[in-house]
């Protein structure tokens, strides 16, 4: 059995109280991990949509860049509202925030997608899985802490 402790009436920002929310152990963490299988999900169809609509006439680091700017605009909402919710700053600047993070692992992805495909010879998919998997403990501590910071009580 999973204990679970309630926190009626947790302020979540601009006047909103959420009566009678319970919390479970951990849970923040789950739903840290839920978005990001749903981020990782959304990319890898947008990034396999691209990589097959596009071929070899446009550059897969291309369709990355293409494929990551349409995940982060998916996503923002998830972010905002379950996992760091109770943000009292626009959703804008939020967002510009969450997209500064993005930018960094988007980077990540287009400096180490060239040494591990065209140097280590893995396949486009299995590279960038490798390097979504190594930046999970980073783009968490960061999204926490700087981006979406403030929204925990």
């Amino acid at each position: 059995m999973v204990e679970t402790r309630q926190r009626p009436g947790r302020d979540v920002g601009a006047g909103r109280k959420m009566a009678g929310r319970v919390r479970i152990p951990g849970g923040h963490l789950i739903t840290y991990f839920a978005g990001g299988a749903l981020t990782a999900l959304l990319y890898y169809v947008t990034l396999v949509a691209g990589l097959r609509l596009l071929g070899p006439a446009v550059p897969y680091l291309y369709v990355v860049v293409a494929s990551h700017f349409l995940t982060v605009v998916m996503v923002y909402p998830w972010y905002r509202l379950v996992v760091f919710p109770g943000g009292k700053e626009s959703w804008i600047a939020g967002y510009l925030r969450f997209y500064v993070v993005g930018i960094g692992f988007l980077v990540w992805s287009l400096a180490g997608l060239p040494v591990l495909v065209e140097c280590a010879g893995m396949p486009i998919l299995t590279a960038q899985l490798v390097l979504t998997v190594t930046s999970v403990p980073l783009n968490y501590a960061i999204n926490r802490g700087w981006a979406f910071r403030g929204r925990r009580s």
